[in-house]
């Protein structure tokens, strides 16, 4: 007798996993590729710390990675579509901003401090990840500074309505 399972039992498989996987629209796009690169060097950087003597810094490129991993997913899957309360554009950015930073810190502190070479590895990988980052929140600046030239955060004065929440909507949307 054998499995009762029909012939094509993987099919729903395939459908969740390319459920989880983003578009090849959105991997695609600018933020896509920038989302996918950040995700990748963030890993790899974690690795490397993982395997140094300076695994002491092993946090931050974990919490970098789980960010832009769940930054990738929600814009992928357009979770973020779902809540427009939250200033999606904003967070990208302050994350953006703050990974920059952080990884140029211990990328210094790995690749001057520690002599072996999976901290010197580590310390390259973190230094790329800081450019990576880098270029995305100075994208990210400029399309925001675009927008609030052309009066889209209210208007330019030319209504008596208060600006409301969706106008983060709006932005993430001219951001993609």
């Amino acid at each position: 007798m054998g499995d009762v399972e029909a012939p094509n039992s993987n099919r729903p498989r395939q459908n969740v996993l390319l459920s989880v996987l983003p578009s090849k629209e959105f991997a695609s796009s600018r933020k896509g590729m920038l989302l996918i690169a950040e995700v990748a060097l963030s890993f790899v950087s974690f690795v490397c710390f993982a395997a140094s003597t300076a695994a002491a810094f092993v946090t931050v490129p974990l919490l970098e990675f789980l960010a832009a991993l769940f930054l990738l997913f929600a814009y992928s899957t357009k979770f973020n579509e779902r809540f427009k309360g939250f200033l999606w554009p904003l967070m990208d950015f302050m994350r953006c901003v703050s990974a920059s930073i952080i990884f140029f810190i211990i990328s210094i502190i790995s690749v001057s401090k520690y002599v072996d070479s999976a901290s010197k590895a580590a310390g390259i990988f973190g230094f790329i990840a800081t450019i990576v980052f880098a270029l995305d929140f100075y994208l990210i600046f400029n399309e925001l500074a675009a927008f609030l030239k052309q009066g889209g955060a209210g208007g330019g004065g030319e209504s008596n309505e208060e600006p409301s929440r969706h106008n983060g909507y709006d932005l993430f949307m001219t951001l993609l």
